[in-house]
């Protein structure tokens, strides 16, 4: 397995990549007469993840996203110490991402859409969007299980992840952004100082990733033979 300095430089590297060019689409969209809409966004954010998914998952996994990285701990496919190192370098490649959007929009713009930042919809209250965020992030991380973690499983790269959120965003983006990642919510938050209702995109998706790796854990995947490397 590669060091563990270079599995945390892939997930720095794919989270920003993630971020940047989904923030990006949020912001482009925000410009006067754009068309792209909900499905444009969704699709701009599968591909994004499924590319940089794919381009890192030699080395660290591809997980991009804290709360997959929870549920691969809960699952014990990944030890401690480097679950908390994925984690601050996910949401540090986070904010960097957005903090790059700065070089090619007006900020203007951005501040319309607060740099790309999930938003809870007004009829939504918090405990429903804690409950869509929880739902959305325990089938992506099932279908990370399915398509990266088991072992006789397709060989797709990222596409399958990227996929998943593709229907996500288009059934809950208006909702509550579909996040399913607290890095893709905590970066842009971090940048526009927008914070309502960020919790959820907390608590949602590391319970929806907890339950998963329990799931898959104890039932779905096969017994694991040997302790998860350092």
């Amino acid at each position: 397995m590669p060091t563990l300095t270079r599995r945390l430089v892939a997930e720095f590297l794919g989270t920003f990549g993630f971020v940047f060019f989904g923030c990006g689409a949020v912001v482009a969209n925000a410009y006067p007469g754009a068309t792209m809409g909900v499905p444009s966004i969704a699709l701009a954010h599968g591909v994004a993840l499924a590319v940089m998914v794919t381009a890192t998952m030699a080395i660290s996994g591809g997980l991009l996203n804290p709360a997959i990285t929870v549920g691969l701990l809960v699952a014990r496919r990944l030890d401690m110490k480097s679950a908390a190192g994925y984690i601050v370098v996910q949401c540090i490649g986070a904010v960097l991402g957005v903090l790059a959007l700065k070089l090619f929009f007006p900020a203007g713009v951005a501040r319309l859409v607060a740099y790309g930042t999930p938003l809870i919809a007004s009829t939504v209250t918090l405990p429903q969007a804690i409950g869509i965020e929880a739902v959305l992030t325990f089938f992506l991380t099932s279908v990370v299980f399915g398509t990266a973690i088991l072992a006789n499983s397709p060989r797709v790269g990222g596409f399958a992840i990227g996929l998943t959120i593709f229907p996500c965003i288009l059934l809950a983006g208006q909702l509550t952004g579909a996040a399913m990642n607290p890095a893709r919510a905590f970066g842009p938050a971090v940048v526009s100082g927008v914070w309502v209702g960020h919790v959820a995109y907390w608590i949602g998706p590391l319970i929806g990733a907890a339950v998963a790796g329990v799931l898959w854990d104890r039932v779905l995947l096969p017994p694991l033979t040997e302790e998860p490397a350092a």
